[in-house]
């Protein structure tokens, strides 16, 4: 939910460009909905009642498979410390700083739903982190996906305890002398508050967020590249006409079609059938140097690039209902008066929404990358320079150079296409049975958004090479 400068937060209405726009602009705030304070008390209020009369999960027990040890009520503190230390064991280099801010506001937001059992104090603890911008040290590797982002929302737990390295004003410092610098006093658990923490899949989702957020630029650049490749090509305008599309009404496709046709509203190079139409049909077999249509990556982009725009407007959903779901276990009902233990931290759905983003990330990439090949590939365009060379040939070698990057870019990405969603690896003495690799899912589908800007930028850089050589700027939409 928006305010002017400030994102409030209540549980329910986090969006993903909520997201976006507090990492673009320093001067944005987080704040929490006074009615989630509120339910956030009243959970709390109904765990501390109930700590001495019923065994809770991970509030007087142990952990995983050592549940069945029931904890005394003097160490239920000191056992939420243990859990977050015993998980910040993370490896690789540090994931973004832009994603662990994510991570942050996205578990605030859970957090204000007022089903973990944990206090006001926490969560006005997490609030100043994020609104001082301190990103925890967070390493890319650790986590299955399954009782959520277990390392890495451990990472950061650590930093609200005062321990661990952060990025702060873009300096990476000991998490302790940033808190003494801002006069911040290191957060002390209470009973339930470190599962609170790390029980979940916020880590994933921040990554999912901002993944969802870079897709939809690069298929916008993708549809207006498409539009110029027609353009340069004297492409036929029929492959965009609206009966094409109804008579296939796949709404993706009905949408890319539409905005093609409206960015080339106004070209003086796209065709009609007309020319064609009137030719006089020969005796015999005759060879003509009209091309009838065009090959596929210029006459199929409303169905190439269709189910990369559905695929993403479902993404899109599930990650924003992911960001507005309680990721816990167990889910304090205190309305109910009863602890629901169950698997809402499994990260199955990210996993697999990110899996769908990755394979359509690269079905895009390759889109690009063929037709760099078309405009480098003089046999295959019979008009273009070869490499779209302009100087001198042999002596100077064109985008040779630059194709080869799109083309070993593009390999890389169809490497990574394997489905992390069905590789799952059992754990935890078995208790984590089936897992979801979501964040590893998540964070192979950022590097293929990564590699997919390089590719189109090569594209462009191609696209406006072949319209310095026909001049036809005029002409262009």
């Amino acid at each position: 939910m928006e305010a002017s400068g400030k994102i409030i937060l209540n549980g329910k209405s986090l969006t993903i460009r909520d997201i976006g726009r507090f990492l673009r602009n320093s001067e944005t705030t987080v704040e929490i909905a006074p009615e989630s304070i509120a339910a956030a008390e009243q959970s709390r209020k109904f765990l501390e009642q109930e700590i001495s009369k019923r065994i809770i999960y991970g509030v007087n027990t142990g952990f995983g498979p050592m549940a069945s040890h029931i904890i005394n009520e003097e160490q239920l503190e000191h056992l939420q410390e243990n859990l977050i230390r015993s998980h910040a064991v993370g490896i690789g280099d540090p994931i973004s700083e832009r994603y662990v801010l994510a991570a942050m506001l996205i578990r605030l937001n859970t957090l204000v739903k007022g089903y973990s059992g944990v206090s006001g104090e926490l969560l006005s603890h997490l609030q100043n982190f994020i609104n001082h911008r301190i990103a925890p040290i967070v390493p890319e590797h650790g986590a299955v996906g399954t009782s959520g982002d277990l390392v890495q929302l451990a990472h950061i737990a650590l930093a609200l305890l005062g321990e661990g390295d952060v990025i702060h004003q873009r300096k990476r410092q000991p998490a302790l002398e940033v808190l003494q610098q801002l006069g911040i006093q290191p957060y002390t658990l209470k009973s339930k508050e470190g599962l609170s923490l790390i029980n979940g899949t916020s880590a994933m989702s921040g990554v999912a967020a901002l993944n969802c957020l870079h897709a939809h630029r690069l298929l916008r650049l993708a549809v207006r590249m498409g539009a110029f490749s027609l353009e340069l090509v004297h492409g036929h305008r029929d492959c965009i006409s609206e009966k094409l599309q109804e008579v296939r009404p796949h709404r993706g496709q009905i949408a890319v079609a539409r905005t093609l046709r409206d960015i080339l509203s106004s070209s003086r190079l796209i065709r009609g059938r007309n020319s064609t139409d009137e030719m006089e049909i020969p005796q015999n077999v005759k060879e003509i140097s009209e091309v009838v249509q065009e090959i596929y990556s210029f006459r199929c982009i409303p169905q190439i690039l269709g189910p990369v725009y559905d695929t993403l407007s479902k993404a899109h959903r599930e990650v924003e209902i992911e960001i507005n779901s309680s990721s816990d276990n167990p889910i304090v009902d205190w309305e109910s008066g009863t602890f629901l233990h169950g698997g809402n931290f499994h990260g199955d759905y990210i996993s697999l929404a990110m899996d769908h983003l990755k394979t359509v990330m690269i079905k895009l990439m390759m889109l690009s990358e063929r037709r760099i090949n078309f405009f480098l590939h003089k046999k295959l365009n019979n008009f273009f320079p070869p490499f779209l060379n302009l100087d001198t040939p042999g002596l100077t070698l064109g985008l040779q150079g630059l194709q080869f990057v799109a083309t070993s870019t593009t390999a890389q990405s169809q490497t990574l296409a394997f489905p992390q969603y069905v590789h799952s690896i059992p754990t935890n003495g078995d208790n984590q049975d089936i897992v979801s690799m979501g964040m590893e899912s998540a964070l192979f589908t950022a590097k293929v958004i990564e590699n997919a800007y390089t590719v189109l930028a090569i594209e462009l850089i191609a696209l406006a090479q072949a319209a310095d050589f026909r001049n036809i700027y005029e002409k262009l939409s």
